[in-house]
């Protein structure tokens, strides 16, 4: 009795001349000989096929605000269902998710992107986040998910590392609204290749190229690591990415370090280092910076670039201000702001982890 492969037949996979198949999900290309795994740990060759293993498998679901992502430019106050499949193509050394992302054994509650959907709607969330690991290595599932969500009027959001392909990009395009690209260090060498297990961030700059033509909503985040990830140079460079190929309006993250997993011997990122990253930015001119886990910062809130008040304030996730008029411009001076979306009441939250 042969037993039925769990998952579904991946597309995004080049067959060989040696016998291997070429994993185009990530800028990994792993090239897969028949029976084995990708370094992912999601993606593998049965009977000459890539297959996606954890199509259809959902570890976990959360519904929470989409400043959680953190996403502030993009339908602020949202209800977003949060899911993530096991498994992710990066190796680091201080992920939150952990238990998520660097889990090897494909399991989670079988859920259709119909059943997805479905749940986001139950529960009033207006958008569905692929998010906790790397969604791009499992873009055919996330890709299904997203179309059936336009279906009913529910937007799509990526947390990712960036670390992806043209091809991945290129299935982005057909579903995605929003996404959040998480940069680690300021993208600096040393840290990568250190801390994450990648060669560089060479990938990420291109895949923001990519994305920046499919038209999708862009926020940037930097994780500030205390010691080996706060190079004030390097995040000069970032910013200057960001302000000459994003734009100027980009939104940047700069997000507090908390020990976990295997970086359990450096502390939280001094707020003080954050505050000399978002100086950075300014001067290299983009107009809207924010500090991220650190709730009750001024530097939460969105600020008027014309008349330098709060249009949008905030305490950590929660949106405890809004000035701004039915077309999103400032209520003291008038100046646009470009946010998309109006503000969204804030429901109660659902969690699920299997």
């Amino acid at each position: 009795m042969q037993t039925e492969v769990p998952g579904k037949d991946a597309e995004l996979g080049i067959a060989l001349p040696n016998g291997r198949v070429k994993c185009t999900a990530c800028a990994r290309y792993c090239e897969i000989p028949e029976g084995k795994i990708g370094l992912c740990g999601v993606r593998g060759v049965v009977n000459n096929k890539l297959r996606l293993f954890v199509y259809g498998r959902v570890i976990a679901g959360h519904v929470d605000p989409i400043e959680k992502k953190p996403v502030t430019h993009y339908q602020p106050g949202s209800g977003i269902f949060s899911i993530a499949t096991t498994g992710c193509n990066w190796l680091c050394k201080y992920c939150q998710n952990y238990d998520i992302s660097q889990r090897r054994k494909v399991e989670g509650a079988e859920m259709t992107p119909e059943q997805v959907v479905q749940t986001a709607q139950r529960y009033g969330a207006q958008g569905i986040a692929y998010t906790y690991n790397e969604p791009s290595i499992f873009i055919e599932f996330a890709r299904d998910c997203g179309i059936e969500a336009h279906k009913r009027g529910i937007f799509n959001i990526f947390v990712s590392n960036g670390y992806d392909t043209p091809e991945s990009v290129n299935e982005m395009g057909r579903f995605l609204d929003c996404i959040t690209v998480d940069f680690k260090g300021s993208g600096k060498t040393e840290f990568v290749r250190r801390y994450i297990g990648i060669p560089s961030a060479d990938p990420i700059f291109s895949t923001l190229r990519e994305i920046k033509k499919k038209k999708i909503h862009v926020e940037i985040t930097d994780l500030i690591v205390p010691q080996v990830g706060d190079d004030l140079e390097q995040a000069k460079k970032l910013c200057r990415f960001v302000h000459d190929e994003l734009g100027p309006d980009t939104p940047i993250h700069f997000l507090r370090f908390h020990p976990d997993y295997k970086m359990m011997e450096f502390g939280p990122t001094p707020v003080e280092t954050l505050e000399k990253h978002y100086e950075v930015a300014k001067k290299e001119g983009l107009t809207y910076a924010y500090l991220g886990n650190v709730p009750g910062h001024p530097l939460e809130d969105t600020y008027c670039p014309g008349c330098n008040s709060v249009v949008v304030g905030r305490y950590g996730f929660t949106i405890d201000a809004w000035n701004l008029d039915t077309h999103n411009r400032c209520k003291t001076c008038g100046q646009q702001i470009p946010i998309t979306g109006t503000l969204h009441k804030q429901k109660t939250r659902l969690q699920f982890i299997h």
